[in-house]
């Protein structure tokens, strides 16, 4: 089979991790007889030095006709410039209005031979697999009005945090097929006792709830459920949630997982079923202090390219492969500086690339 890829691979540590995801393709490919036609493109820092844009039109355009989209992190200290007109994470949001992804998939899964890299205790730790469906493209990131004004007073300023009920609903069923699939439990994470768009949030879920009769349903106030991804992660499955509450709660549970260079990430346009259309990237960020240094850990975006496999190219066999070669690397005692422990073999990013490339050849 053959398939297209548009790789962005960014700003700072970008380029390197996002090299060794396409080593991981290059490999599959020669392992299942696949071809993976690889179209490289800019997006943030990059796209502006080159553009005076974080997303240019061709950029978008590459992207369209691709089948699925490898993305490095973007961003740094050369367009931190607060008051700039353009910055690199606007080429994100652009691309998720662009491409229509409205679903954020985070699955933290804390390996066995790593519950000792966590800063939690390894007994709460031990077991955690969850997956957090995040709403993309609405919410207090894109709602109007969105400004800052002056008065007699002072300063001032709004967001607001806008729903409708296409976009509730379509997440949530994204939310319920995921859980369908695995433990058959879906959480949804709201703030039904202040947010009137919670309460809209939490009718829907209800009625959508009767689609799925062997899903148990849990509605979960945001703040509770922030208690409990520290206290009892392990008896999360699936949780689904807005945007902003979301945003908060991923970067909270890649935590459980002792390092972001763990942790994967897809954004789709549609359920996961079959080919959806998406961009896998890892969830960390460009940690521009660490790039060109041979040092960052790309198992994050390489578990992002299984999950590309799973969910746009219906590659289940060839998605297990991938992650089955990392936890034989880790096995093996190899380690990236961010999850290194004592007795444990030291390796660099292509080091690691590699040793995953050839458990998926020789495997």
């Amino acid at each position: 089979m053959e398939f297209d890829v548009a790789v962005l691979s960014g700003d700072g540590i970008g380029p390197e991790v996002v090299a060794e995801a396409t080593k991981i393709l290059q490999a599959v490919g020669e392992r299942f007889g696949h071809r993976f036609h690889l179209h490289q493109a800019l997006v943030g820092g990059c796209a502006i030095d080159v553009s005076g844009t974080a997303l240019s039109q061709e950029t978008l355009d590459i992207c369209q006709q691709c089948n699925a989209v490898l993305l490095g992190a973007v961003g740094g200290p050369k367009w931190d410039d607060p008051q700039a007109k353009v910055h690199p994470e606007d080429g994100l949001l652009a691309l998720r209005k662009g491409l229509g992804l409205f679903a954020n998939l985070r699955p933290v899964k804390v390996l066995p031979m790593l519950v000792n890299s966590t800063s939690l205790k390894p007994e709460i730790v031990k077991g955690v697999d969850l997956i957090i469906v995040r709403e993309l493209t609405g919410g207090l990131y894109f709602g109007q009005p969105k400004k800052q004004w002056r008065t007699l007073e002072g300063r001032q300023a709004v967001d607001t945090m806008a729903y409708s009920e296409a976009e509730i609903e379509r997440i949530l069923r994204v939310g319920f097929e995921l859980a369908h699939t695995r433990a058959k439990k879906l959480i949804s994470v709201d703030k039904a006792n202040v947010l009137q768009s919670s309460r809209l949030w939490r009718q829907i879920a209800i009625e959508i709830s009767a689609d799925y009769p062997d899903v148990e349903l849990q509605h979960m106030l945001v703040d509770a459920c922030a208690m409990r991804l520290i206290r009892r992660p392990a008896d999360l499955d699936v949780l689904v949630t807005e945007n902003t509450f979301g945003d908060i709660l991923t970067d909270e549970a890649s935590m459980l997982a002792g390092s972001m260079g763990m942790l994967s990430s897809a954004s789709l346009a549609g359920i996961p079923r079959g080919k959806t259309f998406g961009v896998y990237e890892p969830t960390h960020g460009s940690a521009p202090s660490r790039a060109g240094q041979n040092l960052a850990n790309p198992i994050a975006t390489i578990l992002s390219v299984a999950m590309m496999l799973r969910y746009s190219f219906d590659l289940e066999t060839e998605a297990q492969a991938i992650e089955n070669a990392v936890l034989a690397a880790l096995e093996q005692g190899y380690r990236t500086y961010d999850i290194m422990s004592e007795g444990k073999i030291k390796v660099g990013t292509k080091e690691m690339g590699e040793l995953i490339a050839r458990q998926i050849k020789q495997s």
